[in-house]
């Protein structure tokens, strides 16, 4: 009898192939010398590890390195090969490391003592990094190949509490699925949160340089077989240890640990304890500025979804109760006529770059205020696309202060004719404290897309796909007009709080649900919920309505 056999259509080319065939074995087919690497596929419209088999007729595409879901498959298995490196090195029973911030396209990681002096940061020495890269380019030369392997996620939870792998023990316990996956490297088992590659071969592209008290592991960005640079950023690692530190003095560093303080009914008094951390930190910016003496603009700037027009108002506030007079506007208001706005590779208004903006007029308008001269600001007309004058006249007196937000305030060329000393520079961002767990980190960027999705639909009546859609544009434009300015910041302030996505998850999950299965969304939403699944939801009762999160879920005492 005939083998049987099954018809896929892959890049518009219909093929037969044995059923049962890897897609790992039509991959090779289809991996060209120079394109980016193949480590995921599309079949049927679910997204597939290419060790799984096709059993029936479908399309099929292939995902690369170069695709953004291919690209945190490599990163999460690229830091599964290092935890086992280290492992083979200096043994679990010693030597832990885990995974704590993301910093340019790289993880910062620390060596974990297990033993004597349990908990405590061990010293990276050159010599050890250079035993862990050794052993790391071992086990590429080796290939060995990662598995997956479905387990009761009762047997998991005693699998991790077995291994020492406290914060996986403590997130699992709170798993409501039966089952969960976990991944196997030469006997070595972990959890991960997505999709893996085939096998260790295909993790060449990496590096480990020293920084701090730890090491980075760093990813190669846009070419995809070559390790970005490290360019260190003191300041927003300072940022993201502060948080940490703010993490730990609650005793909240992991989701597991949120779950267990929601569970005991603790969440009161770690949401009032949060806001008053805050409130104090804007309570010493403010007398910073103020100490300064001589800055007349408070330049604010941030990615989407930091919380800016909240946190502009709060500094406000503390800002006169120390007999300053703030005057907040966003620079949404020196936006250039419709007309004249450039328009990007695709022919849409480009919105988010420098151009968009009149800085000519900006400039001349700043410069008058700073001569004590009374100015007529704009208005911008979001309805008509046009700037308007209606009778807003501003002088600056002695006590006076301009706070401006927008994405561009800290790009020296949107303010180029103010004096440096007259302007103090914030940087805004959700840099969050929680840890999914050891080596599962909590991407910033999930955090805001959740902010946005629950805030769009509250405030703009966007369905949870057209956000979702508009996403990637969103971070080109802050990876262009944001993100290389943030270290000329004076100061960074953290906006995330620790409980807010327990809190989001309430609003999120309806919208996240309603996105049909057919569109290209689903399986980002799909992710989304996955995501939000290991936390408990908590209501919003005891947050204050000043609270940054309520400029997204709605209650805020501030017009936002």
């Amino acid at each position: 009898m005939e083998d049987a056999r099954i018809e896929l259509c892959i890049e518009g080319e219909k093929k037969s192939y044995p059923k049962g065939t890897r897609f790992l074995e039509i991959a090779k087919e289809y991996q060209k010398q120079g394109q980016d690497d193949i480590v995921l596929v599309m079949y049927q419209n679910r997204l597939r590890e290419l060790r799984k088999k096709a059993d029936r007729d479908g399309d099929v595409s292939f995902l690369t390195t170069s695709d953004n879901i291919g690209k945190k498959a490599y990163r999460r298995s690229l830091t599964l090969m290092m935890q086992k490196a280290v492992h083979n090195l200096w043994g679990g029973e010693h030597t832990v490391v885990q995974v704590m911030y993301s910093v340019g396209h790289g993880y910062y990681c620390e060596l974990i003592a297990r033993e004597g002096e349990s908990g405590k940061v061990k010293e990276c020495s050159e010599q050890a990094l250079m035993e862990l890269r050794n052993e790391m380019n071992r086990l590429v030369a080796e290939d060995y190949p990662i598995e997956k392997r479905s387990m009761n996620t009762d047997d998991a939870v005693k699998l991790f509490a077995k291994l020492g792998m406290r914060d996986k023990e403590k997130l699992f316990r709170y798993r409501r699925s039966s089952r969960v996956n976990i991944y196997v490297l030469d006997h070595y088992k972990d959890y991960f949160y997505g999709f893996m590659v085939p096998s260790t071969g295909y993790l060449r592209y990496f590096a480990i340089e020293k920084y701090e008290n730890g090491f980075m592991l760093l990813f190669p960005d846009k070419n995809t077989r070559e390790v970005s640079s490290f360019t260190p950023q003191p300041k927003l690692f300072q940022a993201l240890k502060h948080s940490r530190e703010w993490g730990r003095m609650l005793d909240i560093g992991t989701v597991g640990a949120l779950n267990d303080a929601i569970a005991a009914g603790k969440m009161q008094d770690v949401i009032l304890t949060q806001e008053a951390l805050f409130e104090e930190r804007i309570g010493q910016l403010a007398e910073s500025i103020i100490a300064t003496g001589d800055r007349k603009f408070i330049m604010i700037a941030g990615p989407s979804s930091s919380g800016k027009t909240t946190f502009s108002h709060r500094l406000s506030i503390q800002l006169m109760a120390k007999g300053v007079r703030p005057h907040p506007f966003p620079l949404d208001d020196y936006y250039a006529d419709r007309d004249k706005c450039p328009r990007d590779e695709n022919g849409q208004l480009d919105l988010e770059c420098l151009e968009a903006l009149d800085v000519e007029l900006f400039n001349h308008d700043m410069t008058e205020l700073l001569a004590g001269k009374r100015v007529e600001l704009p208005t911008f007309n979001f309805k008509t696309g046009k700037r308007e004058y209606k009778d807003r006249f501003m002088q600056l007196g002695e006590e006076d202060v301009l706070v401006i937000e927008g994405i561009h305030g800290l790009n020296d060329k949107l303010s180029y004719s103010l004096p440096s000393q007259s302007k103090y520079k914030i940087y805004i961002s959700a840099l969050t404290q929680l840890n999914i767990d050891e080596h599962n980190y909590l991407p910033t960027t999930d955090g805001r897309l959740i902010r946005r999705i629950v805030r769009d639909a509250r405030t703009r009546g966007t369905v949870a796909k057209d956000t979702i859609a508009m996403w990637d544009s969103v971070r080109r434009g802050e990876e262009r007009y944001i993100f290389p300015f943030q270290e000329r910041a004076d100061v960074m302030f953290n906006s995330a709080l620790i409980y807010e996505l327990a809190v989001l998850k309430l609003y999120a999950e309806p919208l996240l649900f309603a996105i049909d299965k057919e569109c290209p969304e689903y399986l980002e939403a799909k992710r989304l919920l996955k995501f939000l699944d290991y936390f408990l939801p908590l209501p919003s009762d005891f947050i204050t309505h000043n609270s940054i999160i309520r400029e997204f879920i709605g209650g805020s005492c501030f017009h936002v």
